[in-house]
């Protein structure tokens, strides 16, 4: 994937979770795109925060149940696509999974 859409997702989702967030060490997948509702149910089900603006809509979490950074999907109102940035690990391929799955898995 480019660094120009990397460094956007990055500023996107610092933006969003606030400081701290660590996409560029992370993997990136793209996903379907899912509905503002659909990633709002996921992500309180997996113990994230969700955040949304004029721009997109995303959450971020531990991957392990609470809010943070670790775990990120973000959407973009724009995109066809949503995108997962999971630590060290295979791609995901589900919200559940982009958002609770522990890195090391």
């Amino acid at each position: 994937m480019p660094c120009r859409r990397q460094l956007f997702f990055a500023v996107l989702v610092a933006t969003m979770l606030g400081p701290g967030a660590r996409p560029c060490a992370a993997s990136e997948a793209a996903m379907h795109k899912f509905t503002a509702d659909e990633l709002k149910r996921a992500c309180d089900k997996a113990g994230g925060k969700f955040s949304q603006d004029p721009g997109g809509y995303g959450c971020g979490t531990n991957c392990q149940g609470k809010p943070g950074t670790d775990c990120i999907v973000a959407c973009k109102n724009n995109d066809k696509n949503c995108f997962a940035q999971v630590p060290g690990r295979a791609r995901p391929r589900s919200l559940d999974n982009a958002l609770t799955r522990s890195p090391r898995g």
